[in-house]
């Protein structure tokens, strides 16, 4: 193959790759067959010279398919089986209030990072603390919140009935606009952040307070002038 027919295919993976990784990786070896040394290249992508070699040397054994991400064995593991096992069982039975972070109620990587160094002696990067989460079983999620005593057939009520009456109103013109406030934010808002889970799990909390309301939105409506 020429070093014409070279660029071609390069430009033709370049418009259709999605990945800004792969189409760095496209342009360098671009680059590099029409005259830009290696040394020129990892200046202007910003890598290093390593870096830039090895996409070449990839390339030249294995065209385009070796550029593609391969499976890295990644880093030496800091913490035992006994210290991963330990971690896992904390973060999915207890909360850090429990452990002692005061007013924490949701693992956040900065917490476990912490955890982690308090009880082993062990510094992960919070990306280094993320891996290590997703390699135990644990997906990143929000928590949320459910309303456990809501009337559901109220809830349905209000909905196809007294809803839709004000939102008529509304586009009549007879109103000028419906403020919703939501009680049951007013009570665990702290709840609603990112926290770890095992895969397929997922913890519920109760509303705080004594809410026994069926539904608990309350209406503001303002009518317009007339």
């Amino acid at each position: 193959m020429t070093h014409e027919q070279e660029i071609e295919k390069l430009a033709v993976a370049m418009k259709e790759t999605n990945s800004t990784r792969m189409y760095e990786r496209y342009l360098a070896i671009r680059l590099h067959l029409e005259g830009r040394t290696l040394t020129e290249i990892a200046k202007i992508l910003g890598r290093s010279f390593p870096a830039i070699s090895g996409y070449w040397k990839s390339n030249r054994e294995e065209g385009l398919r070796g550029l593609e991400f391969g499976e890295y064995p990644g880093g030496i593991r800091k913490l035992s089986d006994e210290q991963e096992q330990q971690l896992k069982e904390t973060i999915a039975k207890q909360k850090p209030v429990d452990v002692g972070f005061e007013a924490k109620y949701t693992w956040t990587l900065k917490i476990i990072r912490t955890w982690i160094h308090r009880e082993f002696g062990e510094a992960y990067t919070l990306k280094g603390v993320s891996k290590l989460l997703n390699r135990l079983g644990f997906s990143y999620t929000k928590a949320t919140y459910t309303l456990v005593r809501a009337d559901k057939k109220e809830q349905k009520q209000f909905r196809e009935g007294t809803l839709t009456e004000l939102k008529q109103k509304l586009s009549q013109g007879e109103i000028d606009h419906l403020l919703f406030e939501d009680e049951s934010m007013t009570g665990r808002i702290w709840l609603c952040n990112t926290t770890g889970f095992p895969r397929g799990s997922s913890e519920k909390y109760r509303p705080m307070g004594n809410i026994k309301a069926p539904n608990c939105l309350q209406l503001s409506i303002t009518r317009r002038d007339t």
